[in-house]
């Protein structure tokens, strides 16, 4: 009979498999990444907010602009041949053009269009590539009316103050959005900010040859109404006559950028008053005699641009979800925050209470060190358990080690130490096979690369002389805290592991007992049938088994561990992508405690959602708040974008200092916080996106080790 559906879904995400080779790791996180920060770019060109230049040339000499040009009509040719020596073409006597610039507008296009079609005129549009990217269907429009388009750049900037790749990037771009919207191309460009050819200068000539040995015919004007300013419809018609009776000419108004009521009021005007002296109304290529510079496009161009259309169209649609996935990002911390300022101390202040827990526990326990190669740090860890100041007996569980560990604890000769010798099996068998042997009913686990001080185990076990606990959580410390990365972590461990665990001890939930810390009652450990290799976080894995049988999970600060933590950032990740990873397995393996009953179903229906949205959710949001920022600093407003973050700096360490005080920890090492969130943070989005994309198709490390130098040897002074 086959298995059922969500056995085999179980499978998938626990099933023992080899997981990504490292350059793989790095590779699909980080195009999701660079993914999301292109549509953000796509999105920020298409409301001309990426890369917008608002600077705008003051008029200069004009040495080198051929008085011909000066004196001649709107529309130059410096094509081909004739880019050496630029011509210009004068509007046929009684013939006007109708221009319009800075479109198509959703609001105002559409009427000129209406207007046109009712008048039986065929005009010129001069549309900027942002326009038509957002509004492609009025693009299609005016096409489809007989119109003629022109390129008036992506962004609209003064290309004046432009490089030649910069130029060459908005008029291809331009053609890009056309030939995406509506399959066709324009040999028509109009300089953004342009006037008559009067108005050509030393500056702007030499933009308009270089755009036209590139094929473009630049448009300028006859007729400037100034609509844009909004002088009066009376004005705009003044400004629209003719200067002689009778004179071609190619009049400018606008369909975009602002209220344009006017320019349509002075536009039935100004047809009416042409037409009754004669004028008939053309497109610029008909009034030349030539065909139409509005041309279709086909193959590779055309669906070049029906792709970028679609992912522009996608990213513009897709933003507001961004941004409400942004609010929830900053809700979650907020209101992690938030909860931790509440909790903490309250937690602090019970804790501080002697009588706490009961009558002082006395009884000998046993501590578990279960190894693996862990010939630089055993004698470190063993020496510390040797100054104990409470009754232990320690069993280290050699698992298969090639390094002579066990060797070396034998030569140690410690009499409270028994030795046993296993085939290599994993930490989660190394341990069960400890509480198999341990004489006392509550064991104390910790790493063998970690160090206790003198009181720790005491100060560990006092919590079970309350007999409804069932484990114990202690403080791990990074003892290898004066590198760069060493403090990083010292960081992290205060302020995310350490102050977190005092808010999920406050509600009941605390999800992870940490494998170089922790302690448990041998019967919780029977009841959930021992340590599971299920997941790779063995530790959050039993926790939660523990939680669910309805056992409490406490939290003692005062138990203190000295860890040696990965001192390189290969080391770091290996570690932290097992952790992520096996967390995630953790919490899918126990997902039915959200329907279950008694202890287990508290436990699904609080701890489980707030480690989902705390550990999980909001990590993985993350990013979106380093992509918007970069985004803002070069594309926005960077002193607002700079500001928030530095607030947000600032409740950061405000809260890191509150947690290193609780921790009594010095604060010193607080003044690498900036860098860490610009650096470490993102090292573990990293971590958690890769793991994320994992976790639906299995994987599952063993007990892997990293390499140790032993350099933490003993518990610093300054605790």
């Amino acid at each position: 009979m086959s298995r059922s559906r969500h056995q085999r879904r179980r499978q998938s995400l626990l099933r023992p498999r080899r997981l990504a080779a490292p350059p793989l790791r790095f590779f699909m996180p980080l195009s999701l990444l660079a993914c999301l920060l292109a549509l953000l770019v796509l999105r920020g060109l298409a409301n001309n907010e990426a890369f917008h230049d608002s600077r705008i040339a003051i008029s200069v000499d004009k040495d080198t602009v051929p008085q011909n040009l000066l004196k001649g009509g709107p529309v130059i040719d410096a094509r081909g041949d004739k880019n050496d020596h630029p011509v210009s073409y004068h509007i046929p006597d009684r013939t006007v053009v109708l221009s319009f610039d800075d479109g198509p507008s959703p609001e105002w296009t559409p009427k000129i269009l209406d207007l046109l079609e009712s008048r039986s005129i065929k005009a010129d549009f001069f549309v900027t590539g942002a326009m038509t990217t957002r509004y492609p269907d009025l693009i299609r429009d005016i096409v489809a009316d007989g119109h003629e388009l022109g390129v008036h750049t992506f962004t609209h900037p003064d290309l004046v103050y432009q490089s030649h790749a910069r130029i060459s990037w908005e008029l291809a771009q331009t053609q890009l959005a056309l030939a995406g919207v509506a399959g066709v191309h324009s040999a028509l460009f109009r300089p953004p900010y342009s006037s008559d050819a009067t108005a050509l200068d030393d500056w702007n000539y030499p933009v308009l040859k270089y755009v036209g040995a590139r094929g473009y015919l630049t448009a300028f004007i006859d007729k400037d109404t100034d609509d844009w300013k909004r002088p009066g419809v009376e004005e705009i018609v003044k400004a629209a006559m003719p200067s002689k009776p009778g004179a071609g000419e190619m009049i400018l108004l606008h369909d975009a950028g602002g209220d344009r009521t006017q320019t349509i009021a002075a536009l039935t005007q100004i047809i009416d008053k042409l037409q009754a002296q004669g004028y008939r109304f053309t497109t610029i290529s008909e009034a030349l005699g030539a065909s139409s510079a509005t041309v279709p496009v086909h193959g590779f161009q055309l669906w070049a641009g029906k792709g970028f259309i679609w992912a522009t169209q996608f990213s513009v649609h897709t933003l507001p979800v961004l941004v409400a996935l942004l609010a929830l990002v900053g809700f979650l911390n907020f209101g992690r925050f938030a909860l931790m300022i509440v909790l903490a101390p309250i937690h602090a202040r019970r804790n501080k209470r002697p009588d706490r827990w009961g009558e002082p526990v006395t009884e000998s326990v046993t501590v578990l060190v279960p190894a693996y190669n862990e010939i630089e740090c055993i004698a470190n860890t063993l020496n510390s358990l040797a100054v104990s100041d409470y009754p232990i007996e320690v069993i280290v569980i050699d698992d298969g080690s090639t390094d002579g560990t066990a060797d070396a604890v034998e030569a140690m000769d410690l009499p409270f130490v028994r030795l046993i010798r296993k085939v290599n099996g994993g930490k989660p068998s190394a341990l069960n096979a400890g509480v198999a042997a341990a004489s006392h009913d509550i064991v104390v686990m910790m790493d063998g690369d970690t160090v206790f001080e003198p009181s720790t185990v005491r100060e560990l076990v006092q919590p079970f002389a309350d007999p409804t606990i069932g484990a114990v959580a202690g403080n791990a410390k990074v003892g290898n805290r004066d590198s760069l990365i060493g403090a990083w972590q010292h960081i992290e461990y205060v302020l995310g592991h350490n102050l977190d665990r005092r808010m999920y001890d406050v509600l009941g939930v605390i999800p992870t007992i940490p494998g170089a810390v922790g302690a448990f009652r041998k019967e919780a450990l029977r009841q959930v049938g021992g340590m599971s290799e299920d997941t790779l976080a063995e530790d959050t894995d039993i926790t939660i088994a523990v939680l669910c049988e309805g056992w409490r999970v406490v939290y003692a600060e005062e138990a203190r561990a000295w860890t040696e933590a990965p001192a390189s950032l290969q080391q770091l990740w290996s570690q932290r992508y097992r952790w992520s990873y096996g967390s995630m397995q953790a919490m899918w393996k126990h997902r039915r405690a959200v329907t279950a009953k008694g202890p287990a179903g508290r436990f699904g229906r609080i701890g489980l959602p707030l480690i989902v949205l705390f550990g999980v959710v909001a990590p993985l949001l993350a990013p979106l708040v380093d992509m918007f920022l970069l985004y803002g600093v070069l594309f926005g407003d960077a002193p607002i974008t700079l500001s928030s973050w530095g607030g947000f700096i600032l409740l950061q360490a405000a809260l890191s200092w509150y947690a290193f005080r609780l921790d009594r920890e010095k604060p010193w090492h607080l003044i690498s916080l900036p860098i860490q969130q610009l650096v470490y943070r993102q090292l573990m989005y990293i971590v958690l996106l890769q793991s994320a994309i994992t976790a639906m198709t299995g994987g599952r490390l063993r007990w892997q080790k990293l390499r140790r130098t032993g350099e933490v040897a003993t518990a610093p002074v300054e605790a």
